[in-house]
C-alpha cells in the first residue's frame, strides 16, 4: 500500500452559499452530489462542503469553521492572478511571496475564505 493521490478534502463551513460564491471567484465549479450534498470541483480533487454542525459522518474530531490552511496550484502568471483576484474583489492578505511547494519553489499570494481559511494561490516560480 501506498498513498499516491489527493481525491478530496472537506471543509467545514459556517455558510455553503457563501463558500461557493467565493471559491466560484478562483475558478471552482459547485457539484451536488450523494442526497443534496455540496463539493467545488478542480480539476480532477474537490472540496466537499459541511455546513458546522451538520457534518456528514464520519468526520474530523473536532471540525470547525476558519481551521484550514490550503495551498492550490494556479495557471497563468502572479500579475493576472493579481489582476483577478482585484477583478472579483477578493483581498490579497500577503504576497506574492516565494514559499517551498511540493515540487518546486512557488510564487504564492494568500487570501482568506468566508470562515477565515488561509488560502495559498500559487504557481512555480520561474
Amino acid at each position: 500500500m501506498g498513498v499516491v493521490s489527493l481525491d478530496h478534502l472537506v471543509l467545514t463551513v459556517a455558510d455553503i452559499d457563501a463558500t461557493v460564491r467565493f471559491y466560484e471567484r478562483l475558478g471552482m465549479r459547485r457539484q451536488v452530489f450523494g442526497g443534496g450534498r455540496i463539493a467545488l470541483r478542480f480539476g480532477d480533487q474537490k472540496l466537499n462542503l459541511h455546513r458546522a454542525g451538520e457534518e456528514f459522518a464520519p468526520h474530523a474530531r473536532t471540525p470547525l469553521p476558519g481551521s484550514a490552511d490550503l495551498c492550490f496550484l494556479v495557471a497563468g502568471s502572479t500579475e493576472e492572478l493579481l489582476s483577478s483576484l482585484a477583478e472579483a474583489g477578493i483581498a490579497v492578505e500577503t504576497g506574492p511571496v516565494t514559499r517551498a511547494g511540493a515540487t518546486a519553489a512557488l510564487i504564492s499570494v494568500y487570501v482568506r475564505d468566508p470562515d477565515g481559511n488561509l488560502v495559498e494561490l500559487s504557481s512555480p516560480a520561474e
